[in-house]
């Protein structure tokens, strides 16, 4: 039986932490159109649906942790929490502050976030860690766009 409420709540978090991040870096979106970008960096236009799905699944992941009666929950949710925070810092050091070596470095530890995450949710759900793995793949691949485009226009 779903609890509506902790759902709500948990896809709350999740979306709130990428609007948020969205609204102030929303004037700085535009550089990214301007910048030497990589043959497989996808049009600017994708990502706004992109990451709106993945803090769906985010945030039906992190409902799936919360309602389960695991004694590991609390350690996992923590987890969750400081790669959210790290999620929501990375554009802001991309976009806004241009510190495209920086950003690098703070998406790979995004990253590093992720799989320990994923790891926590496993010893809980699998369905919860599955439904990770997508943004698993998106933050590798934003690490790639973002590796690359510091190469590109250093």
């Amino acid at each position: 039986m779903i609890n509506w409420k902790s759902l709500i709540v948990s896809l709350t978090i999740s979306l709130g932490t990428g609007i948020l991040s969205a609204l102030i870096t929303r004037s700085s979106m535009t550089i990214y159109q301007n910048l030497n970008l990589p043959k497989l960096a996808p049009p600017s236009t994708l990502f706004p649906i992109v990451w709106t799905i993945l803090f769906v699944l985010m945030g039906i992941s992190a409902y799936i942790i919360y309602e389960s009666n695991s004694n590991k929950k609390q350690n996992a949710l923590k987890i969750y929490a400081i790669q959210l925070l790290i999620n929501f810092i990375w554009p802001i050091l991309f976009f806004n502050l241009n510190l495209y070596f920086i950003s690098f470095v703070w998406i790979i530890l995004l990253w590093i976030f992720i799989l320990i995450m994923i790891n926590l949710f496993k010893k809980i759900s699998n369905i919860a860690a599955y439904l990770q793995i997508p943004y698993f793949l998106w933050v590798t691949f934003a690490s790639y766009l973002n590796f690359m485009i510091y190469y590109l226009n250093k």
